[in-house]
């Protein structure tokens, strides 16, 4: 049974086995999911990685993140994922900000239940 390289193995020209560690994280129809990480990280730190790690679970995380932070470093190539998570962390500050401007204003209403309310309708 012949089997499709993975986009590791296509890149690197040369047959894909059955053994390819880098095969589940890296399908021959997204080489530049590859790319990037190879950009990055480079094979054999990656496989390096992968070779560390004993739990299934573990090593896909690992490569989750290897392919998450070498995506990001494309996308926004000066800081990569600190960009990312600035840029979130920034959103989380704001919505908390309004929660608890929406959650004082509750209170204030609680505690005057007779104040007129604002007509919204308008």
């Amino acid at each position: 049974m012949s089997r499709v390289s993975c986009a590791a193995c296509k890149y690197q020209r040369r047959k894909c086995t059955s053994e390819c560690v880098l095969a589940p994280y890296f399908p021959a129809n997204q080489p530049k999911k590859f790319q990037n990480a190879h950009r990055l990280f480079g094979v054999r730190n990656m496989v390096k990685i992968l070779d560390e790690l004993k739990d299934e679970d573990q090593k896909s995380d690992a490569m989750k993140s290897i392919i998450f932070e070498s995506d990001m470093r494309e996308k926004f190539p000066v800081y990569g994922c600190v960009e990312c998570i600035s840029y979130l962390h920034q959103q989380l500050q704001i919505t908390l900000q309004e929660l608890q401007d929406v959650l004082s204003q509750l209170e204030f209403y609680r505690q005057h239940p007779t104040a007129t309310y604002p007509n919204f309708d308008r």
